[in-house]
């Protein structure tokens, strides 16, 4: 993430009418952005591996899986500069190429995760509530073409965060990378941002809710699907993929979007709000900003719990490095 438009009272030349006291987030953005970096590194480095080298035969899923697993990692590995920009307190030393290419990178994961969700969600819900005709409707020639237009279209509604985004020089030696724009362009920004949100956040919600929501009237009908064992394994793999998918909306995107916009709006009202409530969405805003990178480390839990083939691989790798390891203690002298 970047700095907001209102600065913190060490930039005694800001621009703006509200001077804000963000010295708690110098400590919370970067001790979470370091554990969303490590924790979000090993466990998508495991998928990718997983999916890439372990995974013989990909379905539709599968490709979904991978183009989020590509998403997460992308914007994982900008968090270093993320981590030395906070605990440096502001100090923005990059770049203004690095500070674009940084927040571009940031929502692209953010909505692009957003869309690969429902993605899973909406192929789900195939299966589950039209298992017959989905056969026909579902394939992994279809999931690639889906896969590269939702790319296409991630790219292209971000592509003006490389406008907005830009570098304010806060006295002589500090330089400060904007979370939004500058003040002139603000407005514009705002226009877009929502634009945006409705278009790649409320709208995709509205469908992951409705297909999980239709998912679980069917999961609790009698017979609604076919009996036996395979049919309770499915149901457990559907029920489990429908909680982390949620809980993914609910817990890292919901918060982030509603602070957001919150704060936007009291922005663009700035006379007409005072300090204290506009400090308070601030301060909202900039404590739901981990939670938005926090989808990076749950992602590979939904591959872990309802990804093809995955747990299976998986077990298999740790079982394979058990015997290794106890093969070679044996064969080493005491």
């Amino acid at each position: 993430m970047a700095d907001s438009n209102v600065s913190s009272p060490t930039n005694e030349s800001s621009p703006y009418r509200c001077v804000f006291n963000e010295d708690f987030k110098y400590i919370l953005l970067p001790v979470s952005y370091s554990l969303v970096f490590v924790v979000g590194l090993a466990l998508n480095s495991v998928a990718l591996y997983i999916i890439l080298f372990r995974i013989k035969r990909w379905k539709p899923n599968t490709i979904y899986m991978l183009n989020l697993t590509v998403c997460d990692t992308l914007y994982i590995l900008t968090l270093p500069f993320l981590i030395y920009y906070y605990a440096d307190e502001n100090d923005w030393p990059f770049g203004e190429f690095l500070c674009k290419l940084i927040r571009f990178l940031f929502y692209a994961n953010l909505y692009g995760s957003i869309l690969f969700l429902s993605c899973i969600s909406l192929h789900r819900f195939l299966g589950v509530c039209h298992p017959v005709r989905s056969l026909s409707w579902v394939s992994v020639r279809r999931a690639r073409l889906v896969s590269v237009g939702v790319w296409a279209m991630v790219l292209l509604c971000q592509a003006p965060v490389l406008y907005f985004s830009r570098t304010w020089a806060a006295g002589q030696e500090r330089s400060i990378c904007y979370d939004t724009t500058s003040d002139e362009l603000f407005d514009d920004f705002l226009v877009y941002s929502t634009a945006v949100s409705v278009l790649l956040f409320v709208v995709p919600f509205t469908v992951v809710m409705l297909c999980n929501g239709l998912m679980v009237r069917k999961l609790l009908e009698p017979g609604g699907v076919a009996n036996g064992s395979t049919s309770q394994r499915s149901k457990q793999k559907s029920a489990k993929m429908i909680i982390i998918v949620l809980a993914t909306f609910m817990l890292c995107f919901l918060p982030f979007h509603l602070t957001r916009s919150l704060y936007y709006s009291f922005r663009y009202l700035d006379n007409s709000i005072s300090c204290a409530i506009l400090e308070g969405a601030n301060m909202a805003y900039k404590v739901t900003r981990p939670l938005a990178s926090a989808n990076s480390c749950l992602d590979p839990v939904l591959y872990f719990l309802a990804g093809q083939g995955f747990r299976g691989n998986l077990t298999k790798k740790l079982k394979t490095n058990k015997l290794t390891e106890a093969g070679t203690s044996l064969t080493t002298p005491l």
